[in-house]
């Protein structure tokens, strides 16, 4: 039995729907872009109207929404947070799913491992969140080099959303060691989304008091800010080690829990 070959297929029809869910949130984004851009940096004004807590909740940060790259900034924090919901449950469902649907008993008595499983069902993963951002990608360079009139910001967008996939496998891997850990698979994906509102909270809590700047190493959504990777044009290299760090944590951790975990047929 191909493990790998079998998550792609059980995994392919949510996929194509969270890639049209892709298409229309970019192509929507930008074309409200398109309607606003003839008023200029009344754009700008206009978020600076607003409350703190508002922009800091929008990312709006020190962004320049009246350019087509500032706005994609805007744009970008709405796919990060859809692209880590995806890649969270599906970490969590990928490796809780055999117990949930009680097919562990069907597929633990073929002559293959524990750790084969994992690694067949980790390949799965990192290859369809791959699809998802690499579709995402194209998305975002067709739409917003069709609403651009200035110079081609190609570069910032293939940036992004480097710093978006960063972010895809940090909750992917992070999801699959949750499910791992926790003895019941329905408290898998609770968990994993609980983590995420929390950090994305937390990264919100951030912009408005510089009092807690010290937690923005504990909230990934502080990693890969569209504001930093636009102003540097390169991603931080500490948060980048970091990143790494985290995610041999969690791989290393889902195998360790797999392995050992009484299933539960």
């Amino acid at each position: 039995m191909n493990i790998f070959k079998r998550e792609m297929r059980a995994n392919r029809k949510s996929l194509i729907i969270w890639c049209i869910g892709v298409l229309f949130i970019v192509g929507s984004g930008m074309a409200k872009f398109a309607a606003l851009s003839n008023t200029g940096d009344s754009i700008n004004k206009l978020m600076a109207d607003m409350p703190s807590s508002l922009q800091a909740l929008m990312g709006i940060g020190s962004l320049d929404l009246a350019t087509v790259d500032g706005y994609f900034g805007l744009l970008y924090l709405y796919l990060v947070i859809m692209a880590s919901i995806h890649a969270a449950m599906l970490g969590a469902t990928i490796i809780s799913k055999e117990e949930r649907d009680k097919t562990a008993e069907f597929l633990f008595v073929k002559p293959i491992s524990r750790t084969t499983v994992i690694t067949a069902k980790l390949g799965a993963s990192i290859v369809i969140v791959i699809v998802f951002n690499l579709v995402t990608l194209l998305c975002s360079i067709i739409f917003v080099d069709y609403f651009n009139k200035g110079d081609s910001v190609t570069s910032e967008v293939v940036l992004l959303m480097g710093g978006m996939f960063m972010m895809q496998l940090l909750f992917l891997f992070l999801s699959t060691a949750v499910a791992a850990f926790v003895k019941k698979p329905k408290f898998s994906i609770p968990i994993t989304t609980g983590i995420l509102l929390v950090t994305f909270i937390m990264s919100v809590g951030i912009d408005l008091k510089s009092n807690l700047d010290g937690l923005k190493y504990v909230t990934p959504f502080k990693y890969y800010e569209a504001k930093n990777l636009l102003h540097d044009g390169r991603f931080d290299g500490k948060f980048v080690v970091l990143s790494f760090l985290l995610m041999a944590a969690s791989i290393l951790t889902t195998y360790v829990f797999y392995r050992k975990r009484d299933l539960h047929i």
